[in-house]
């Protein structure tokens, strides 16, 4: 269905994909992975014809196959309605939908002279009507809306008065309606809640078509694909792993491993030969200095064994310069990020008491909110999108104030904030000047801090507007250590951060000794997080004395 033979593409003097060679079979689901900036969005556009590659060539069987791809947004000014994209997305189905209307209404209002021409035109529309899916399909069409929380939104609502949420979810719906040979996602779990992200998963597994995902979410990469490519930053180069990503970061792991065993081995031998080299050097320049009478003797010898020494040394010159020498395993993950021990504090680290609020001219989101937090907690705010979460992390770290009850943090509790839309920093300030306005040091340390989670070089002296995401969400990580914060509040802590960084993340808030809430739609960090689940739903906030698992199996019953 898809080959990829060789694929090479160069910006300018920077290599991004380099002899990258795959197959996907139809019926296949793939998962794509690698880290931020490996060229996982430029290899799927070379896909997709929106760019050429400088070499190889991309193979599709048959030629007109037809790829659906998950764009990231649908346009800001869009002017249609939900149910004219909807419409569009089912061109076919529509049209074939609309002609057996009017064949059917025909056939109702034909005279007798007219009754045979009318059936041979309603069963002509009704044979194309199934050729497209017919009710088959709109039951379908139905289930996608419904799975992705869009089906009680009225058809006739502008698109433009969306939240950002749920045109992603109306894009993701738009492409699935269209039911390509090849259905492209990347990223499809962001903005889904656990529902959404049940059904999709069960839609991706049943998908009879073939698949390739672009995802950091571990569980729904396990759940729905069977094989694993994974795009080498370093080297530009893909390797392919059978099985779901748990097989893949096992045989990852067995992998750098043997690279590790066998670098050392490799070591030791050069260590070994180098000591031999520096043994006959010894020895020739021993005999060398030796009697003067045996001078012309002795100088024979010596000259000998020097050659000797010489021969071993291009010897190990040549095994140092060979293609299959092992190169030095490299550091997964280069980030540094320790939060270190926090300041000092009391046991009770929040209080939370009869809290309300609603933004003005809009229905109430939550009322009657009272719990209580204790040091060391590891909490996760979980519940549909739009319920209110964001809301309710932001109440707690003081940036919005309650209609009615109270928020009291406890003695020597330092609140740090980590903003999913990330407006808590300074778009106009220098990535350097961010970290020097938020404690007092020289220039000199405040590099060396902000190297640690890779600002290196001029990249610090950039504008805090003109970073990327990803670049902006590794600030905040490093004015939260700055900040010396004993409770962590987290909004969607890993997002922009690729597989092995949420993994490195995840080590550190292990580490982390201060309590922390978080939001987050990545399954695996929940599961492996949370000890207690605070669930904001329908205008209610219930504390729950559960895991994640426990949350989720009573949930989903």
């Amino acid at each position: 269905m898809l080959h990829v033979q060789k694929l090479r593409k160069d910006y300018g003097a920077a290599t991004i994909l380099a002899d990258i060679s795959f197959l996907i079979n139809d019926g296949e689901h793939v998962g794509l992975i690698g880290a931020n900036g490996a060229g996982k969005t430029t290899l799927l556009r070379c896909i997709l014809g929106y760019e050429s590659p400088d070499d190889g060539v991309i193979v599709r069987t048959p030629p007109d196959l037809v790829i659906g791809y998950l764009t990231q947004t649908i346009a800001a000014d869009e002017p249609r309605a939900i149910g004219a994209l909807l419409d569009e997305a089912q061109a076919e189905l529509h049209a074939a939908a609309l002609a057996l209307d009017h064949a059917a209404t025909a056939l109702a209002n034909a005279t007798a002279d007219q009754l045979t021409a009318a059936l041979e035109a309603y069963d002509a529309a009704l044979a194309t009507f199934e050729v497209c899916g017919g009710y088959e399909r709109e039951q379908r069409a139905a289930a996608v809306l419904d799975g992705l929380g869009l089906g009680a939104i009225d058809r006739a609502t502008p698109v433009g008065i969306l939240s950002g949420g749920q045109k992603t979810r109306l894009g993701l719906a738009l492409l699935l309606l269209r039911e390509p040979e090849l259905l492209l996602l990347d990223e499809p779990t962001n903005h889904l809640d656990i529902e959404a992200l049940t059904w999709l998963e069960s839609f991706v597994q049943s998908y009879p078509r073939a698949v390739l995902v672009v995802s950091h979410d571990r569980e729904f990469l396990n759940r729905t694909v069977g094989r694993i490519l994974y795009l080498d930053a370093e080297r530009h180069t893909l390797a392919s792993y059978s099985g779901s990503y748990d097989d893949y970061a096992a045989a990852r792991a067995h992998e750098r491993s043997q690279q590790e065993q066998a670098w050392q081995d490799q070591q030791l031998y050069i260590a070994s030969v180098e000591s031999d080299i520096s043994r006959i050097k010894g020895r020739a320049q021993n005999i060398q200095n030796g009697p003067k009478r045996g001078r012309d003797y002795y100088g024979g010898v010596s000259a000998k064994v020097a050659r000797l020494a010489r021969t071993r040394e291009r010897k190990l010159a040549r095994y140092l310069e060979a293609d299959d020498r092992v190169e030095k395993p490299r550091q997964r993950w280069e980030m540094k990020l320790d939060f270190g021990p926090p300041p000092p504090g009391g046991r009770a680290v929040l209080h939370v008491a009869d809290v309300a609020f609603g933004y003005p001219g809009s229905q109430q989101l939550f009322r009657d909110v009272a719990f209580d937090v204790q040091h060391g907690e590891r909490i996760a705010i979980v519940g549909p999108n739009g319920a209110g979460k964001t809301t309710l992390l932001r109440l707690l770290a003081g940036r919005l104030t309650a209609d009615h009850g109270s928020i009291r943090l406890g003695t020597n509790v330092r609140p740090g904030l980590l903003a999913q839309e990330q407006e808590t920093l300074d778009l106009q300030r220098s990535v350097l000047a961010t970290a020097l306005h938020e404690r007092a040091m020289s220039e000199t340390e405040a590099r060396s801090f902000l190297h640690l989670f890779l600002f290196g070089g001029d990249s610090v002296f950039r504008q805090v507007g003109l970073c990327s995401p990803g670049e902006r969400a590794r600030l905040q990580l490093a004015l939260l250590v700055l900040r010396g914060c004993n409770l962590l509040l987290l909004d969607e802590p890993l997002n922009h951060l690729d597989i092995e960084g949420r993994e490195h993340f995840e080590d550190a808030l292990a580490a982390f000794e201060g309590t922390v809430i978080a939001i987050s739609h990545d399954r695996a960090f929940l599961r492996g997080f949370a000890e207690r689940i605070i669930e904001v739903r329908n205008g209610h906030v219930r504390d729950l004395a559960l895991d994640y698992d426990e949350y989720v199996r009573i949930h989903t019953t």
